[in-house]
């Protein structure tokens, strides 16, 4: 918004928020002369109010808004920023799992990637003239996108992994997601399965999918974790014959998400990038303190540490990798890197670091309770201390339903 050298904006609104610091930037931007465009997404649940009044303040500021397509609804997060540089014009994109939203970024874990890879960026810059109508794109160089051929390209990528695992190649697949609810994508989990495919799916909400059925999905194991922030990232990883494909998306493997909604789905190319992805992958799946796995009868049964096995707690991890590595950070107004502001603040609060030690003051966020939960049982431990906005997020739930749907998507 304040770069003189950016030229224009193109941005997805899903979830915006009451109180966005976005909607400002954006309308900066707008006024200090720059071709801003934004599509807002009126449908979706539960903020339509908030997203047509924020539709109604960026028109007025000179924002080009859009409302997409009345039959499907706008659900990939990207951000198209077009910048003048000394060798000429140069996209970017920003683009991920979780919506620009502020008060989410805090309880969600996601995962975004910013670039300037030409293949990216010129799919981006497809998919908005697909959106507003001025393209009727059906092949995309490096995206995956839905409604047009997401789950085509995905069913290519699965079968793939099973032609290897006949021909005695490494084949194996992590998926990670909200929700796998489509009859199409489940056969071809099983059939992958039969070919000998070994497969983890990480799935937080409802699964159709049976694990462990002798002759029909041996090779598939099936795990939810559900632990102090929402698990949001969707995640597509394929071994490939020992050439490693890793992809994030922004949609489920629901029958809305690849037939309803426009959704995208990209490659993480950079090496070191990919590697990141794969050890998280890895860590959610030695997860033995908040995770749950589906058995055949379809039951959950509650993973417990082995005899002598170190507990695990891959979001606690995850804080702990973010302070080490976010600590001497300079400071963002807005969390958009890998591990999120509210992981960053609820390891400072866990750890006894103070926040200011994180953030310089003129950037800080407000400091969380010093004081502990006191609790009237001195039997009772002493919690570790949570974000306030996070502590009616301690689930106290049976396991029997703890893959119901949470949250929004």
């Amino acid at each position: 918004a304040f770069d003189p050298h950016v030229v224009a904006i193109k941005m997805t609104l899903y979830r915006i928020g009451a109180n966005s610091p976005l909607l400002n930037l954006l309308t900066r931007a707008a006024e200090a002369g720059k071709q801003v465009a934004v599509l807002v997404e009126l449908k979706a649940r539960g903020d339509e109010r908030n997203n047509i009044q924020w539709a109604q303040q960026l028109e007025a500021a000179g924002v080009h808004v859009v409302y997409g397509w009345a039959a499907l609804k706008t659900h990939c997060k990207l951000c198209l920023v077009v910048r003048q540089e000394p060798d000429g014009i140069q996209r970017y994109v920003h683009t991920g799992t979780g919506n620009y939203n502020e008060e989410t970024s805090r309880v969600y874990t996601d995962v975004g990637l910013f670039t300037s890879d030409p293949q990216i960026v010129a799919d981006v810059s497809e998919i908005f003239n697909y959106l507003t109508g001025y393209s009727n794109q059906k092949d995309y160089r490096a995206m995956l996108v839905a409604p047009v051929q997401l789950r085509s390209r995905l069913t290519e990528l699965i079968m793939r992994e099973a032609e290897h695992a006949r021909e005695g190649r490494p084949a194996r697949l992590i998926v990670k997601c909200n929700a796998i609810t489509d009859d199409q994508m489940i056969r071809v989990l099983y059939r992958a399965s039969q070919a000998g495919v070994s497969m983890d799916l990480i799935v937080r909400g409802i699964c159709s999918l049976r694990p462990g059925v002798p002759g029909v999905s041996d090779n598939i194991r099936v795990r939810s974790i559900i632990g102090r922030y929402l698990e949001h990232p969707r995640i597509f990883y394929v071994k490939n014959g020992g050439e490693e494909q890793a992809y994030l998306s922004s949609a489920d493997w629901m029958p809305r998400n690849l037939f309803r909604r426009v959704e995208t789905m990209f490659p993480i190319d950079e090496p070191r990038l990919r590697q990141r992805i794969i050890e998280m992958l890895r860590i959610k799946l030695s997860d033995n303190t908040k995770a749950r796995e589906l058995q055949p009868d379809g039951s959950w049964k509650r993973v417990r540490p082995r005899r002598g096995e170190p507990r695990v707690e891959s979001q606690v991890e995850f804080q702990r990798r973010a302070l080490e590595e976010h600590a001497e950070d300079p400071p963002k107004p807005l969390g958009a890197d890998l591990f999120l502001h509210g992981a960053i603040a609820g390891a400072a609060e866990a750890t006894g670091i103070s926040l200011t030690e994180l953030y310089p003051v003129r950037s800080a966020p407000p400091e969380l309770p010093k004081e502990p939960v006191q609790h009237p049982d001195p039997k009772t431990p002493e919690p570790v201390a949570q974000l306030p906005m996070i502590e009616s997020m301690e689930l106290h739930m049976d396991p029997a339903v703890a893959v119901s749907p949470l949250g929004s998507t």
